[in-house]
């Protein structure tokens, strides 16, 4: 939903062309401080720092050792005087690449840290079936049925809410008992 708000916003606000500055992209509906910043340094190459939870490990386990409550302030810090100039893009997925490798050799420092907020399960959330029904639409219109039938008989409730909340959206519309995506 977020996404398609912020495409309008892109088409609307900045003639169509996507900004650049983190600034701006987080004034985008559904663009917070993150994203912005990721989305400067990997797209852009641009000297920006941000925290997410790779980065996070991997100066929690380097800096900080055994301390609790690191805040993000703290790590932002680290990653400024860190950053190589010019560099942002690669540097970053380094990063990113090492601290996924730290986790899966089991170092898993996050739940230390002041900031960090355990994401919620994905299977059998509101976003894997939202997901599910926009991939199922992709491939063409599809029968209500079918779609509130996704993930069988024990989800049908949630698949109608679903199905009502991207139509109330826009994301999706109902024409005769046959969902697509809008023209």
């Amino acid at each position: 939903k977020m996404l398609h708000e912020a495409a309008k916003a892109i088409v609307r606000d900045h003639d169509g062309m996507f900004p650049n500055s983190p600034e701006v992209l987080e004034a985008l509906p559904g663009i917070g401080h993150y994203t912005a910043r990721a989305v400067a340094a990997f797209a852009y190459n641009q000297d920006v720092v941000f925290v997410e939870t790779n980065l996070r490990t991997v100066v929690t386990h380097h800096v900080f050792g055994e301390a609790t409550n690191v805040n993000d302030k703290e790590i932002l810090s680290v990653l400024a005087q860190a950053l190589p100039k010019g560099r942002a893009r690669e540097w970053y997925a380094a990063l990113m690449d090492y601290g996924a490798h730290l986790k899966r050799s089991g170092v898993r420092l996050n739940a230390r840290a002041k900031g960090y907020t355990k994401q919620k399960k994905f299977q059998g959330s509101d976003r894997e079936a939202r997901g599910a029904v926009l991939k199922a639409l992709v491939l063409g219109p599809k029968e209500s049925s079918l779609l509130i039938d996704l993930f069988g008989p024990t989800r049908r409730t949630q698949m109608r809410s679903v199905l009502a909340n991207l139509t109330k959206e826009g994301l999706i519309s109902l024409v005769k008992g046959t969902f697509r995506l809008p023209r």
